[in-house]
């Protein structure tokens, strides 16, 4: 249902707009709007800025929001700043933002990240990204392995990664003993097949079937 509407939609801009446009970001309690749109500019194409204030004082707090037109920017803006901003992927705008700026402040401050945000730049290849699950050391990369009891449909399983910007390649395969399926998916760079790991491990697809995602070797320098 989730690949057709976006289909329907003729492109996946309702997909991407609150999930892959809007990063969040820690920056100094001086900074005005103008500076973080001068600051963040350089990525892309921005569609707001917003700084978040103290609902009593109207101080900052030293958080704000960066929405680009399009999810590489976004993605370029989260790999190439500077890592003193923290810059991260938003929640959607639906999910309750005092208690995501709340968990990203203490993740950030405490240089340990925990909850269910994706710490992009904050040592990610000592961290996994599974959603209230412990946490285990893991070394990340651009490429996934994909398995489900159920074997899988090349055109749909790529279509399903696909809504993930930067999807180089999606090779199924098949063990003619267990009839159960595997993949390897690969992205353009490491920070999408996080994104993808974080939103599609545990994913039902089938519905009943759970979707087991992890990092492959890729031959790259994990500490990139």
């Amino acid at each position: 249902v989730f690949i057709a509407q976006s289909r329907a939609s003729g492109s996946h801009r309702d997909v991407e707009d609150e999930e892959l446009t809007r990063i969040f970001v820690m920056i100094p309690k001086s900074y005005t709007e103008e500076d973080l749109r001068e600051k963040f500019k350089m990525y892309g194409d921005i569609e707001y800025c917003s700084i978040i204030k103290n609902k009593t004082t109207g101080e900052s707090k030293g958080l704000g929001y960066v929405r680009y037109l399009k999810p590489s920017q976004a993605a370029r803006a989260i790999e190439e700043c500077d890592r003193s901003y923290r810059a991260i992927l938003a929640e959607p705008k639906n999910k309750s933002s005092e208690s995501f700026e709340h968990d990203y402040y203490s993740n950030n401050t405490r240089q340990e990240p925990r909850g269910n945000i994706v710490p992009f730049c904050v040592q990610p290849e000592f961290c996994s990204f599974e959603k209230n699950e412990s946490r285990i050391q893991e070394s990340v990369s651009k490429r996934l392995s994909v398995v489900s009891r159920l074997p899988f449909i090349q055109e749909q399983l790529f279509a399903l990664f696909d809504l993930v910007p930067g999807l180089e390649y999606c090779d199924v395969q098949r063990d003619p003993y267990t009839n159960s399926g595997y993949a390897v998916i690969q992205y353009s760079t490491a920070a999408s097949a996080i994104y993808a790991k974080y939103k599609l491990h545990g994913f039902e697809y089938p519905p009943g079937n759970r979707l087991t995602v992890i990092f492959l070797e890729d031959g790259s320098d994990s500490s990139e």
